[in-house]
C-alpha cells in the first residue's frame, strides 16, 4: 500500500518568500504527527515540499507538475492571493487543494480556504481604533495586487462605518521599494492611522523606510499583514505604533497553544523558524486535508471537493476543533507590537 503524498505548495524565494523556513517547519511537524498516531486511511503520510515561485504562472506550473510527475495527493498552499487561481486551475478535478492563508474572503469553489478573512480581521482593529484611539483619518497602502486592495477596499467601507474618513490611497508592485511619493503623501494628508498591506519583504522595507522618514512617532499603523517574522526584519524602535491583528500569535497564552509550542521545540531545536500565523497555517492545512480525506474515506478528488464547506473535526495549534467553515472558526486578536513581542490588547 503506498503512501499518501501531500504537496507543501509555497514560495521560497521573494516578498513571501521569508515564511518558507517556518512554513515547512509547521508542515513537517504536522506530518509527523499524523504518521507517529494513525497516518490517513491507515497508510504513512509523504510530504513533497515544492517552491511555488514569486509569480502565479510558476505556481501553477509546480502544482501541475507535482500532480503530473510526483503524484501527489492532495496540495496544501501558502502562497498569495495572485497565485491562487493558477494552482486551482492546475489542481482542479484532479487533487483536493487546501488555501491556508489569511485572505481577502473570495474564492473559487474548487479551493478549500481555511485563513481567516480581511472583514475578519479589520473590523474589531479598526473599531478599537476608532474607540481607544479616537482614530479618523486612515491612508491606505500595499502592494498592487488581489490581497492588499481587495482587504483594503473591504477597510474602507468599515472606516466609514465607524465615523472615519479615508485620506489617500496608493498602491506599488511587488517588489518595488520606492516608497518617497507614498510617503510624502501620508505627510501632508495629517493621517492618524496608516494600514500597510504588504507582502512578506516588502512590508519589512516599508516600514523601514516609514520610521525613516520620521512618521513612527506621530502616525499609528496596523496591518494584518505584520506578523513575527516581518518584525524580526525590523529594529525594536522600528516598532513604535505598529499594531496588528491575527488569529494566531505565538505569545497566546494558553494550554493548546502552550504544547503546540513545545512539540515545535523538540522538533527543531532552541532556535527554530519563528512560529507564526502564516506558518502556523500549514501546520492547519495538512490536518484540514487529513480530516477531509479521512471524512470522505477515499482520495477521489471528486469526493473529497463535495466535502468543501462541511464540519469536520480538525487539529489546530489551538487543539482540536469540530471547524473546516471559511472564517468563525478561531478568535482574532489584537496586539501591540513592542519590540519583538506582540503583547495581546483585544480578543474578539
Amino acid at each position: 500500500m503506498r503512501s499518501v503524498r501531500i504537496c507543501l505548495l509555497i514560495p521560497q524565494s521573494g516578498a513571501a518568500g521569508l515564511w518558507a523556513p517556518s512554513a515547512e517547519a509547521c508542515g513537517r511537524l504536522a506530518v509527523d504527527e499524523i504518521n507517529r498516531i494513525y497516518g490517513i486511511l491507515r497508510r504513512p503520510v509523504e510530504l513533497r515540499i515544492v517552491n511555488a515561485g514569486e509569480t502565479g504562472a510558476s505556481a501553477g506550473r509546480a502544482a501541475r507538475d507535482a500532480i503530473e510527475i510526483d503524484g501527489v495527493d492532495g496540495i496544501v498552499g501558502m502562497l498569495p492571493s495572485f497565485a491562487r487561481d493558477f494552482v486551482a486551475r492546475a489542481s482542479r478535478g484532479r487533487v483536493p487543494f487546501i488555501y491556508t492563508p489569511q485572505f481577502e474572503g473570495r474564492s473559487t469553489p474548487d479551493v478549500l480556504a481555511t485563513g481567516e478573512t480581511a472583514e475578519e480581521l479589520l473590523a474589531p482593529a479598526i473599531q478599537w481604533l476608532s474607540e481607544s484611539r479616537h482614530a479618523r483619518r486612515y491612508f491606505l497602502c500595499g502592494n498592487d495586487y488581489v490581497w492588499p486592495r481587495s482587504s483594503l477596499q473591504i477597510a474602507r467601507a468599515l472606516i466609514g462605518r465607524f465615523g472615519g474618513t479615508v485620506t489617500g490611497e496608493y498602491y506599488l508592485p511587488v517588489g518595488q521599494h520606492d516608497f518617497d511619493e507614498m510617503l510624502d503623501r501620508i505627510k501632508v494628508t495629517h493621517s492618524d492611522v496608516v494600514l500597510p498591506y504588504f507582502l512578506g519583504g516588502d512590508c519589512i522595507a516599508f516600514n523601514r523606510a516609514f520610521c525613516a522618514a520620521g512618521l513612527s512617532s506621530r502616525v499609528l499603523r496596523f496591518s494584518s499583514a505584520i506578523d513575527e517574522t516581518v518584525a524580526y526584519g525590523l529594529d525594536v524602535d522600528e516598532t513604535e505604533n505598529l499594531y496588528a491583528t491575527s488569529s494566531y500569535y505565538a505569545s497566546i497564552r494558553s494550554r493548546n497553544n502552550g504544547a503546540f509550542l513545545e512539540r515545535y521545540h523538540m522538533a527543531f531545536g532552541d532556535s527554530p523558524p519563528p512560529v507564526n500565523a502564516f506558518g502556523e497555517s500549514c501546520y492547519e492545512g495538512i490536518y484540514s486535508l487529513a480530516a477531509l480525506i479521512e471524512e470522505a474515506a477515499s482520495l477521489d478528488a471528486r469526493k473529497l471537493t463535495r466535502l468543501y464547506g462541511r464540519t469536520f473535526q480538525q487539529r489546530t495549534a489551538r487543539g482540536d476543533q469540530a471547524q473546516s467553515v471559511v472564517g468563525s472558526r478561531h478568535p482574532i486578536y489584537l496586539a501591540k507590537v513592542d519590540g519583538y513581542d506582540f503583547s495581546i490588547i483585544t480578543r474578539r
